[in-house]
């Protein structure tokens, strides 16, 4: 008995044996089955959304479209130089970009909703 445990401990028996077998089915056992015997108090990482919300799509000419909600700028008080708030809103998910063009996107009562912005590194 002694014996069998020490080759158990050191790992000394031959693929295909039976003992070989045991040793795999009972680490398989304690990797599939602990996680619910054992609590290993892990939990996801609660990610705040931050408070704009930018959606970044591929234009597919070597750029990025994004789309900011108009209500994103309106915590900006540069009133006047759109193209800089943009910026502003881009950059940090970004980093620094060029601005080729934007264009308000209205809802059907005419309000401005959003922004799609055109921008490449």
């Amino acid at each position: 008995m002694k014996r069998v445990l020490r080759n158990y401990i050191f790992w000394t028996y031959q693929r295909g044996s039976v003992h070989y077998d045991v040793m795999v089915t009972l680490i398989l056992l304690f990797i599939f089955l602990s996680p619910r015997v054992i609590n290993f108090n892990d939990k996801p990482v609660v990610r705040t959304l931050p408070p704009s919300q930018v959606l970044v799509k591929n234009d597919g000419h070597n750029g990025l479209m994004y789309q900011i909600d108009a209500a994103t700028l309106a915590s900006f008080h540069n009133a006047g130089d759109l193209q800089s708030e943009l910026r502003a809103v881009i950059v940090p998910i970004s980093g620094d970009v060029t601005i080729d063009r934007y264009e308000p996107v209205r809802a059907s009562g005419g309000k401005i909703i959003a922004y799609h912005v055109w921008a490449h590194r």
